[in-house]
């Protein structure tokens, strides 16, 4: 009962005009980003997260989720009308969106993607409304042993499942790790890393980093690789979908709502995970498979059902377990902190108005893009002309006066630029910054568990193994880091096996 006066409360925040402007700002924004190749939700964030310090918490954190699934709207409008994925979860998208543009069923793959996003997100959001109390309630029986395995295992699977040579990502969250642990020590009060810099004794603020990597560094790689144009496309007509369209995708719908919350929910899950295995389940289900990447709408409407999905679920470890699952929602968790709002089990009964307030915009914000999307094509369509030579300087200037109007320091200005350069190194050299970034959130959050952990265990690390939940969370730590290495050991088996037999056959 409690719950359902608290949902009740959570629209009269969402209904305030102040927040309602918000929402429907946030998601624009959202479109926007999406619409313009390689900028993206995260680097958006990163940049508006100045700009959220002087609004209140529950309205800042609607602007920026709405930031965040308007993205995955945006991004198909590219993907399917110019053949260039405007957001990352759109990659898959531009296979059978751009096929069927060449049919002249543009508006038809806009439509079927624009309804089975809205299908996708509100079935993600009832999940999130039901599911999330009970994480929480769950969540309160975690301790530092279990918070420790939970941030390790999310780490783990971070680096693993993250896009890009699993290595590389692997070696990022270890820099992200070391990065955790710059500054004074929580415990004994000694400096760490600090080389002497009072600026560091605090530790590395979490906004510099994110600007400089996902900011600038996507600032200073996208100028480099934007050298093509953009010929703007034909008029998009027939945009509502034929009943034989939405015979064909309702299946496709459903289970890439299905399959995108419960990806969005994984630590290193995501809209872009969830809609490449969409794709992949849709293709593998198909009677034709060979129909894929020629046009079919099951190509468009699976993918884009579970990115939006994925996106809205992945709010449910972000705010009832204090542990982020993907890039962006470590980019949330920052917003979070800088407005004093401490995301974990606790937030449900503690602020019921941010949460439920955040949650149920979600149900306004879907409703806003389901309406906004079709119309607003022409006029995204046509921001894609503004030559990046013109966007990228003010983009960059507006992300050094945010860093440095956070606490009117010079220093967390240089550090922006310093972490702009690394994050245009790694994107150069295939290094994913997310890992790094997730690592770096994580990472104090990992140190801090795994010391209370061994004072409770009075040193003793089996202790760990004692308890159990995080008994459970480690042993699928061990099995996530172990079956990538048996599952190449089987495929060189398998083709040592292949070779024999062909030899044999030969013969």
């Amino acid at each position: 009962m409690d719950n359902l006066q608290n949902v009740v409360a959570g629209f009269e925040v969402v209904l305030e005009p102040t927040n309602l402007l918000y929402c429907l700002l946030g998601v624009v924004i959202g479109m926007l980003v999406g619409v313009l190749p390689g900028l993206g939700p995260a680097a958006t964030i990163a940049i508006l997260l100045p700009l959220t310090y002087g609004i209140e918490p529950v309205t800042a954190i609607i602007m920026l989720a709405g930031i965040f699934y308007g993205a995955q709207y945006g991004g198909t409008i590219t993907s399917v009308l110019l053949r260039l994925p405007g957001e990352a979860s759109s990659v898959v998208t531009v296979l059978d969106g751009h096929a069927l543009a060449r049919q002249g069923k543009a508006g038809t793959a806009l439509g079927i993607a624009a309804i089975g996003s809205f299908v996708g997100g509100t079935i993600a959001i009832v999940g999130l409304t039901f599911l999330a109390p009970l994480v929480a309630g769950f969540a309160l029986d975690f301790g530092p042993p279990e918070y420790a395995a939970l941030a390790l295992l999310g780490i783990l699977l971070v680096a693993t499942i993250a896009s890009g040579a699993r290595v590389k990502a692997l070696i990022a969250a270890v820099v992200g790790l070391l990065l955790a642990t710059v500054g004074r020590d929580a415990f004994t009060g000694v400096e760490r890393f600090t080389f002497g810099n009072l600026d560091l004794a605090d530790g590395i603020d979490f906004v510099p980093v994110a600007m400089g990597l996902f900011g600038l560094g996507e600032i200073l790689y996208n100028l480099e690789e934007r050298h093509r144009a953009v010929h703007a496309p034909r008029k998009v007509t027939n945009v509502w979908p034929s009943r034989q369209d939405l015979r064909q995708s309702s299946g496709a719908v459903g289970r890439g709502s299905v399959l995108g919350f419960f990806l969005g929910v994984l630590p290193g899950g995501g809209a872009t995970i969830a809609s490449m295995a969409a794709y992949a389940t849709e293709k593998r289900r198909a009677k034709d498979p060979s129909r894929f990447g020629k046009g079919a709408i099951e190509g468009v409407a699976g993918p884009e059902t579970a990115n939006n999905a994925a996106a809205t679920s992945s709010f449910i470890p972000l705010l009832t377990l204090g542990i982020p699952a993907n890039a962006t929602m470590a980019l949330m968790f920052g917003a979070l902190l800088i407005q004093g709002v401490t995301p974990g089990p606790q937030l449900v009964d503690q602020d019921p108005e941010l949460f439920w307030g955040v949650v149920n915009s979600m149900y306004i914000g879907n409703v806003l893009l389901l309406i906004m999307s079709i119309p607003l094509v022409g006029i995204f369509v046509r921001i894609l002309r503004v030559r990046p030579a013109i966007l990228a300087p003010v983009t960059a200037l507006i992300t050094l006066l945010g860093a440095y109007t956070i606490n009117n320091s010079v220093f967390d200005v240089l550090l922006v630029v310093l972490f702009g350069a690394v994050g245009y190194l790694m994107k150069k050299f295939g290094f994913e910054p997310g890992p790094l970034v997730l690592a770096f959130v994580l990472g104090s959050l990992l140190e801090e568990s795994v010391r209370r952990s061994l004072l409770l265990f009075g040193g003793d690390p089996t202790g760990f193994l004692t308890r159990p939940i995080s008994a459970v969370l480690l042993a699928l730590f061990v099995v996530v880091a172990v079956w990538p290495i048996i599952r190449s050991t089987r495929r060189r088996r398998s083709a040592a096996q292949d070779t024999i037999d062909r030899e044999g056959a030969s013969v």
